[in-house]
């Protein structure tokens, strides 16, 4: 009996369950592009308990919203029509073209090998190989600029100085546009001037392609840099073009939100708000974002 009894025993022993152990809990993988309404759940190279508590992860850094002021530009060098046209009357030689709207007169400078100083002046280091021009033009948009016959620059001068391989500080290219509205005086020392800093790229057959690396815009002895904003619409376009265009995200609404930095203007305030709050990547290439920058685009030229 003793013994049937510690079999029983042992019988009861080996039916009973084993014993459970630390239960583990795995969240999905985080898709590819994350849901803008919940935010995603990463694994994380620990034990996890039976129990999953939800924890609010929303972002808590606060994305700074700024609002633009408008600056008045009386002289636009249109950077995407620069470019080198062949001296007809000077073989080898090359002269600088483009296009550029002025709602004042004004004078325009073309400098080879020149640098910036701080406060806005040109200063050419190579006087002595390439003289600097300057040429006045009147009121008017869609104007035609063009270095007279004679004034160019030889190709052989070109790779002789290496032009196209300078230092940052030292542009191959540099143009300089200066207005003067009529409501300013004559000995006025800060017209509105627009600065556009240019490289040379060597292409096929000889020719060489206009590099702009940088456009900057003085005003009132304060000095701005213009960057492009993907979006907004651009100079250039024809009449009519629809300028601005609708958000992304409602489809509905005008886009006046640029995120920064990559400059995408894609988004109505309403949906910058709402973006805030879920997620802190652009709509459009998923890059973080850092500041929200409110843009009223006005159609007019002069508005």
């Amino acid at each position: 009996m003793g013994n049937m009894g510690s079999s029983g025993r042992q019988q009861r022993r080996r039916r009973n369950p084993t014993p459970q152990g630390i239960n583990y809990s795995f969240a999905p993988h985080p898709p590819h592009y994350p849901n803008t309404l919940l935010p995603p759940y990463h694994q994380y190279p620990q034990s996890f308990s039976s129990t999953t508590t939800l924890v609010d992860t929303q972002f808590t850094c606060e994305l700074k919203h700024e609002k633009t002021i408008s600056i008045r530009n009386d002289v636009n060098i249109k950077k995407e029509t620069l470019h080198m046209e062949p001296d007809q009357h000077n073989p080898g030689d090359f002269l600088v073209a483009f296009n550029f709207d002025a709602t004042a007169s004004g004078c325009i400078t073309v400098m080879f090998f020149a640098k910036e100083t701080l406060d806005g002046k040109l200063i050419a280091v190579k006087k002595s190989l390439l003289k600097q021009i300057s040429m006045p033009f009147q009121q008017g948009l869609c104007q035609k600029f063009r270095q007279p016959s004679g004034t160019g620059i030889e190709i052989s001068m070109l790779e002789e100085i290496k032009l196209t391989k300078e230092g940052e500080t030292v542009y191959p290219l540099v143009l300089k546009a200066e207005a003067r509205p009529l409501n300013h005086y004559v000995n006025d020392g800060n017209p509105f001037s627009q600065i556009t800093l240019a490289s040379f790229e060597k292409r096929e057959k000889g020719e060489y392609k206009v590099r702009v690396m940088k456009q900057i815009l003085w005003v009132s002895g304060k000095r701005y840099e213009l960057h492009e904003i993907y979006g907004i619409g651009n100079a250039s376009d024809v009449d009519g073009h629809e300028v601005g265009g609708h958000c992304v995200i409602c489809l509905s609404e005008p886009r006046d939100i640029t995120v920064l930095p990559c400059r995408h203007m894609c988004m109505c305030s309403g949906c910058a708000s709402l973006l805030k709050v879920h997620t802190a990547k652009c709509p459009i290439c998923r890059h973080p974002i850092e500041r929200l920058l409110e843009i009223k685009v006005n159609d007019g030229f002069g508005d």
